[in-house]
């Protein structure tokens, strides 16, 4: 009994030590930031939901799940981790771009920054939107990148919040058989009780591409 009653104390001593040693691990410190672009230009994204992802791989490891990295709207995105060497890809038909998955291998030490390109199915430029009464007016160009490419539909969204996508919106109006090419597109605003009692207001416009199952944004403008 004796003998039972040592071997269970030092059971217990080996289990209390070795949690104590994996609650004494530091956490990660080198920070991983970059973005998402195409021709060096970052990319507007929907940033709310964690709708779009980058995956991290590491090898020489027994689990080799992935680490997911969240991008922001304005298609940067950071990550905390340990120094090492990963391997960076987009998730799997996710963004409004080309499903490539090209890997990306980084080395990681300390702080590092990269730049993710991708080859989106538009892009918009010169956008002007402006806020005339009730009037949500809005012109801007949506540029063909992939040939094959064909809008699902262009929206224009507002928010109470600078967080604007087509998920977390105030008010929103899709405008279907839009074709690439200069726009000049209008949203009545008028009866909307939570647009009238905003105290500030922002806007965005999106492209959805058929079949992409995220829209690509143009940047964040406060209107009000």
């Amino acid at each position: 009994m004796k003998m039972y009653k040592y071997i269970l104390l030092f059971v217990i001593v080996v289990f209390t030590a070795t949690s104590c040693g994996l609650d004494n691990y530091d956490a990660p410190q080198s920070r991983l930031h970059g973005k998402i672009t195409y021709n060096g230009q970052t990319l507007g994204l929907r940033g709310t939901g964690e709708a779009v992802r980058l995956q991290l791989y590491q090898d020489g490891y027994q689990l080799h799940d992935n680490i997911q990295v969240y991008v922001d709207q304005n298609g940067t995105f950071e990550a905390l981790l340990f120094d090492g060497e990963y391997k960076l890809v987009t998730r799997d038909r996710n963004g409004p771009w080309v499903n490539t998955r090209d890997t990306i291998v980084v080395n990681l030490k300390g702080s590092t920054e990269i730049e993710v390109p991708v080859t989106p199915f538009f892009t918009i430029d010169n956008e002007s939107i402006t806020l005339n009464g009730s009037m949500l007016n809005a012109t801007f160009n949506v540029n063909k990148i992939v040939s094959t490419a064909n809008i699902d539909y262009v929206t224009l969204l507002v928010s109470k919040t600078s967080f604007v996508d087509d998920a977390t919106n105030i008010a929103r109006k899709d405008f279907k058989e839009v074709q690439a090419g200069s726009q000049n597109l209008s949203l009545d605003l008028s009866g909307n009780a939570n647009v009238a009692s905003a105290k500030a207001l922002f806007a965005r416009v999106g492209v959805r591409t058929v079949g992409a199952d995220q829209a690509i944004y143009s940047e964040v403008v406060r209107i009000k």
